[in-house]
């Protein structure tokens, strides 16, 4: 399974230069309920409402969507081994909760904060995503 980071929708969605490759959106993919609201947030303020919608809305019918219950929620209360963001600590603390259902679970990120704090945490990096 892979847990899909916002730098990484984003990317598609805003055709940037570095871009995932077609075949991420073949995986298992899986989320915190957080990618829709930075995903919408970032085309809201972007002024692409218009243009991005429909193509935001296809994106993330590709992932499965975490909640944040209470579990994700009380996890992000803890320390993480490296200083992590609010937001990254709720997309780390998805993760973990992910694996302690015994999930396996790679990230996706082109954010280089958010992939050292989950290789500090015991989790490995998608190995398909072009990170340089």
């Amino acid at each position: 399974m892979i847990y899909l980071d916002t730098s990484v929708a984003l990317a598609q969605l805003l055709t940037e230069e570095r871009q995932p490759p077609s075949h991420l959106w073949a995986q298992e993919l899986v989320s915190s309920r957080l990618l829709e609201y930075e995903i919408i947030n970032r085309i809201n303020a972007r002024g692409l409402t218009r243009s991005h919608t429909e193509a935001a809305r296809c994106l993330l019918g590709f992932v499965s969507t975490l909640e944040l219950a209470p579990p994700v929620l009380e996890r992000i209360l803890e320390p993480f081994p490296l200083p992590v963001r609010t937001l990254d600590a709720i997309h780390l603390a998805s993760m973990v909760f992910l694996t302690s259902g015994k999930q396996q679970v790679q990230l996706a990120s082109y954010d280089e904060r958010l992939n050292r704090a989950a290789v500090a945490l015991g989790f490995q990096l998608w190995p398909d995503l072009d990170t340089n």
